[in-house]
């Protein structure tokens, strides 16, 4: 195997215990500061060329939500490592029970091309915070981004616990047939289950962060321009390629009607008379992605937009109406700048279509009725959730961003990330006296012994708690 040796050589280093101490480790965190305000400059253009990522998302995205991380990280660090002191009982009361937090090991990470630098460097950042060695694979797809990683990150971290991998389909068969103590993949469900199949062969525990088409439930009172812009500005960043982008709109037939002059607006206040001229508005990753997506646009009556460039890997910004839930574009996620609306008759209906598929990634709802959002809320599920609003839920580090079922394993963000790369291992450390203590729990049995372990052992149920 090509990657045997890496993975070895990084093994050896871990087993050193050089990534143990927090010193190590904040400087390692601060050297990632460092690569993201020394090579911001080449990030955005890197950014540009594979996607046409406008310089303004793209700061916001891959560094801005990056920084915040790194300084949350760098801030409780100390904190999170600590150990973490648990109840005792009455036998155990002169004696040590915490939980201590422990690397994993060597872990590999995959990143997947929308958000090239964001979706590799927040796990790291936890990967190194909780102590680990890391293999970084990043997407061939985002090749201007990838060629950037692979030639600079070796020159702010050490080599001899981080290392980076490129290549495609091959490359990354060929490295996940390596043992690995964790796994974090960012991709598509698919690919997700290739992942966890060649875990599975090491009983190798994983993150999967995958997609889904996630649903965006318009009420019928609410503010319609308001609602237009964020649903627009979601939708589109990023030219629509976001896990977490609202997938298709569901609302009545009378809200459609008000929400198509609303939403051709605020396209036309983002992004101009002719999206196409904007700087603001990005281009599909590949020819591939381009053609996949365009196909799309078959499905329902292009109310919005619908103008496609292959040459220029252009889509303009496109809302459809008179969708079917059996057309092509209900039946995987999107990941473009397109937006069907479905209609249907009230909240139940609207409920029980998003009840009716795969769990997805995000769930959104708008209204200025709060218990319909909370309706939404309490009688669905998803991997996050965000009312009157869309994407602003994973800016914040203190949420766990993660999918449920089809849409992913495990969670990140913050302190979240530092968990995930982190093993809770339970300890127990009991003082070698005050061995009268120990005698009740020894042969031979009697009743009295039962009695006496009883009383020092036993937890009894409080009263019953009424949830407010």
């Amino acid at each position: 195997n090509p990657y045997a040796g890496l993975v070895s050589h990084l093994r050896a280093s871990w087993l050193s215990g050089k990534t143990r101490p927090m010193e190590y480790r904040v400087a390692q965190l601060e050297a990632l500061g460092r690569f993201l305000d020394e090579k911001k400059q080449e990030i955005l253009e890197a950014t540009e060329l594979d996607m046409g990522k406008p310089s303004f998302e793209a700061f916001f995205s891959e560094i801005l939500l990056c920084k915040n991380e790194l300084n949350v990280t760098l801030n409780h660090l100390c904190h999170w490592m600590k150990d973490e002191h648990v109840d005792k009982n009455l036998v155990m009361q002169l004696d040590s029970a915490f939980i201590r937090k422990d690397p994993y090991g060597v872990v590999l990470i995959i990143a997947p091309w929308n958000y090239p630098i964001h979706l590799f460097l927040v796990p790291l950042i936890g990967a190194i915070a909780a102590g680990n060695c890391a293999i970084i694979k990043p997407s061939e797809i985002s090749k201007n981004t990838e060629r950037l990683i692979a030639e600079t990150l070796s020159c702010y971290l050490d080599n001899d616990c981080f290392a980076v991998v490129t290549g495609g389909v091959p490359e990354t068969t060929r490295l996940l047939e390596n043992k690995f103590d964790y796994i974090f993949f960012t991709g598509t469900p698919p690919v997700g289950r290739i992942v966890m199949t060649a875990a599975a062969k090491h009983l190798t525990p994983v993150t999967l962060e995958l997609g889904g088409k996630n649903p965006c439930y318009v009420s019928d009172t609410c503010d319609v321009t308001n609602v237009a812009r964020r649903v627009v500005w979601g939708r589109f960043f990023n030219a629509g390629q976001t896990c977490i982008a609202p997938d298709y709109l569901l609302c009545t037939v009378e809200m459609q009607d008000k929400l198509m002059p609303a939403l051709r607006e605020a396209i036309t206040e983002f992004f101009g008379p002719n999206p196409r001229e904007s700087p603001d508005f990005g281009r599909i990753v590949s020819d591939k992605q381009f053609r996949r997506i365009r196909a799309l646009l078959g499905s329902g009556r292009v109310a919005i937009g619908g103008q496609t460039d292959e040459a220029e890997r252009y889509i303009a910004p496109t809302v459809l109406a008179d969708v079917q839930p059996s057309d092509p574009i209900m039946q995987e996620e999107i990941f473009g700048p397109i937006l069907p609306i479905v209609v249907i008759a009230n909240t139940d209906e609207a409920i029980d279509f998003i009840n009716a598929r795969p769990r997805p990634l995000a769930i959104y709802a708008f209204s200025c009725d709060s218990k319909v959002v909370n309706q939404v809320l309490e009688r669905t599920s998803s991997g996050g959730f965000c009312g009157n609003d869309t994407l602003m839920h994973v800016t914040l580090t203190s949420l766990p961003f993660g999918g449920i079922g089809n849409s992913g394993l495990g969670k990140y963000h913050g302190k979240f990330t530092f968990d995930t790369f982190s093993h809770h291992r339970g300890c127990l450390h009991r003082n070698m006296g005050l061995e009268t203590l120990n005698t009740p729990r020894y042969p031979p049995y009697t009743q009295q012994k039962l009695g006496l372990l009883m009383t020092t052992l036993e937890v009894k149920r409080r009263g019953t708690c009424t949830l407010l």
